[in-house]
């Protein structure tokens, strides 16, 4: 790491077979990011001053470099590191070292319980599943199998509501 670049905010979350990183800069440039087995470097410029930010992430176990990838979104880049064993227990932490760092946040959006039901690894929310099927289970966007919602059963105002007075004239 140069002395000019600093790490970027950083957030994690995991489910059985993957870890989800999400790195909170907006519009980088050209994003380097590399995947080793047992860490993730990148380095990019952006956020709004355009500075250089850079860091590796020793990783507390081994992932599949192959299958990692990375997405970039605009207001951040997306990670998805498929863990090497996909059946090992849920890891502790994200990073082999002990140590708290300042640019490493959980991402709670993100992350479900060890003991979770519906905790499907890669399948479950954005591991590579299908979009139109998670929203289907999520009940939104295309819930009713991409038909539009039908209203037929709300009232037609025959009760009126007692917020629905005129409203009397300003004097």
């Amino acid at each position: 790491m140069t002395e000019q670049s600093l790490p970027p905010p950083v957030m994690w979350a995991q489910r059985t077979a993957v870890v989800f990183l999400t790195i909170n800069l907006e519009d980088v440039k050209d994003p380097e990011i590399k995947f080793e087995k047992d860490s993730v470097y990148f380095k990019g410029t952006g956020g709004v001053e355009k500075k250089t930010y850079e860091v590796t992430i020793p990783l507390y176990k081994e992932i599949d470099p192959e299958k990692s990838k990375s997405f970039q979104r605009g207001r951040c880049i997306e990670i998805l590191l498929v863990k090497a064993n996909g059946d090992e227990p849920y890891w502790p932490s994200l990073t082999k070292d002990k140590k708290k760092f300042h640019w490493l946040k959980c991402d709670f959006n993100k992350w479900h319980d060890e003991d979770d039901s519906g905790d499907e690894g890669l399948g479950g929310m954005g591991g590579g599943g299908d979009f139109d099927e998670i929203m289907k289970q999520m009940g939104g966007l295309g819930g009713a199998g991409g038909k539009k919602p039908s209203f037929d059963d709300l009232d037609d105002g025959e009760e009126a509501d007692s917020d629905d007075e005129p409203i009397p004239d300003l004097e």
